[in-house]
């Protein structure tokens, strides 16, 4: 179970991830999550760097989708402007909506990365499905739900104990 929680990569933000690799590796669609993975959980709306970013990645051929496990009109008012296609309530890490996110991005498994801040939701349901998964750090901490608060404290256990089994990934990681 462990495992599943390891993501393939690790990075700072949606910014450091080297997309050009995986393009050459026959990725094509990111599905990301929401709140601390593009913009704070309080940011209403995407920063102009965000903006820049999600234009600069379509011309070059990716698609986008946001699935999140927040409601509808906090993920409406957010990817709508963008002409983001989206996935409320996700329940995250169940498969259906990383399934329903990829059959908007007309791709399949081993053409799509996951991306976001939560290894119990983000890498967990990425990974169960065998996708290319990158976490990244929270942009902030700043206004989490309950239930984002109790998984850090969970993911933080899984990290202490893959730390201890000596994964490489999590050997300079403090989250």
């Amino acid at each position: 179970m462990l495992n599943k929680l390891v993501p393939k990569e690790m990075v700072e933000s949606i910014y450091q991830i080297d997309l050009d690799r995986l393009w050459l590796q026959g990725k094509r669609g990111i599905i990301t999550d929401l709140d601390n993975t593009l913009v704070g959980a309080e940011d209403p709306l995407a920063t102009p760097e965000l903006v820049a970013w999600l234009k600069s990645i379509r011309e070059r051929g990716w698609k986008v989708a946001i699935v999140s496990n927040n409601n509808r009109t906090r993920v409406s008012a957010f990817a709508e402007p963008l002409n983001v296609p989206f996935l409320h309530s996700a329940r995250k890490p169940s498969a259906r909506a990383f399934v329903q996110a990829m059959q908007a991005l007309q791709t399949d498994t081993a053409e799509t990365v996951v991306v976001g801040d939560q290894m119990l939701t983000d890498v967990l349901g990425g990974n169960r499905l065998g996708m290319h998964t990158v976490l990244v750090k929270p942009v902030s901490l700043a206004g989490e739900g309950i239930f984002t608060r109790f998984n850090r404290r969970l993911e933080k256990i899984a990290v202490s104990r893959l730390k201890k089994q000596g994964h490489h990934m999590f050997k300079e990681e403090k989250r």
